[in-house]
């Protein structure tokens, strides 16, 4: 990918100053593959070069034990009104809610440390925080694909892509999971040159170094190995892309120069599913992001989802995710985990 000229703080020479200090902030719910993921290139980096260039601290706005969105633990983390070191690199770590944290003693904190010239940065839904805090403006912005759809909803003038991360002047973004590798690796490299990025990159036995520019989800590849006809990922392209107006059968065809027929037998023999039926899930998948992630009105949401009316739209839902819209608003700002359990007090009070 591009380096922006302007990103002098994280070109730093490490050879010739004390460590590079990076700041991984931890909100309740955060994303633990993706704190151990970034982390741990950087682990592998001092190790590699037999001395500390790389020290790093987690913190959170209250200190003491975070509660990530799969139940781990991390403890003793260092509250945000206690903190003294001069952070090279400050990272927001969110992932479930991160509309819960937009009070003014966290948002003064992020300012000030953008004042001071920190490189700012958000992992999976860390760009939210940020933008709440205005300090997005002007900037790329990446977040996790299932979120994607609501922050375009609630910051429509901040440029998004749905890539692996950004390095946009002084503010990074991630799409979080081990994708936070990459971007650690993205900054050894840049700051102590490929031979190092490499090493470690194999001492973590990272496969190799993505660009951040690289898709979160390849269309011609699956996770698995399995990789799909062009039609099909043209196909399921296109529904992603015409949800709030959603193309008709032979509308879909057209565009693929088939037949509606043919179009009908590839969903059939690769996804099992009609074409319709995949489409109706592509507009209500969108629509539980929204649900869950924005308090954006069902009747708007229905719209956005190319539903005309919302009692279509609430009985469709119902039916998919097995809950009812309104109710999935609250269920859905619970990490998975944590919903069978009767009370949910636990978690929340411990945001």
């Amino acid at each position: 990918m591009l380096l922006e000229p302007e990103f002098d703080v994280m070109r730093t020479d490490t050879l010739t100053k004390s460590a590079c200090r990076i700041g991984m902030l931890l909100l309740p719910g955060f994303n633990s593959m993706a704190a151990q993921a970034f982390v741990d290139p950087f682990r592998a980096a001092n190790y590699l070069r037999g001395r500390k260039i790389y020290d790093w601290q987690f913190l959170s706005p209250a200190g003491g034990d975070v509660i990530a969105s799969n139940g781990i633990h991390i403890g003793d983390t260092v509250a945000i009104t206690e903190i003294t070191a001069d952070f090279d690199l400050l990272l927001v770590n969110s992932s479930w809610t991160p509309e819960d944290f937009q009070d003014r003693a966290l948002q003064s904190w992020l300012k000030s440390a953008s004042r001071h010239g920190v490189t700012l940065g958000g992992i999976d839904t860390g760009a939210f925080v940020l933008a709440f805090a205005g300090l997005l403006d002007k900037h790329r912005a990446v977040v996790h694909y299932e979120h994607l759809a609501a922050f375009n909803e609630l910051f429509p003038t901040i440029e998004t892509e749905e890539s692996l991360y950004s390095i946009d002047k002084l503010r990074i973004s991630c799409c979080g999971g081990v994708a936070a590798a990459d971007l650690a690796l993205e900054i050894i490299q840049m700051q102590n040159g490929i031979e190092l990025a490499n090493a470690a990159a194999r001492y973590i036995f990272h496969e190799r170094l993505r660009d951040g520019g690289e898709a979160q989800i390849p269309r011609r590849l699956q996770p698995v190995g399995y990789q799909v006809p062009d039609k099909l990922r043209e196909a399921i392209l296109l529904m992603e892309r015409n949800i709030e107006e959603p193309l008709t059968q032979t509308e879909l065809a057209s565009y693929l120069q088939l037949s509606v027929r043919q179009v009908q037998r590839i969903f059939k023999q690769h996804i099992g599913v009609t074409p319709i039926r995949y489409y109706l899930n592509v507009r209500l998948d969108r629509a539980r992001g929204l649900v869950t992630q924005t308090e954006l009105p069902m009747m708007d949401i229905a719209a956005l989802c190319g539903f005309s009316r919302a009692e279509q739209f609430s009985r469709a839902y119902s039916k998919r995710f097995d809950i009812a819209p309104i109710r999935d608003r609250i269920e859905g700002r619970i990490p998975f985990q944590f919903r069978n359990f009767t009370d949910h007090a636990g978690y929340l009070s411990a945001g």
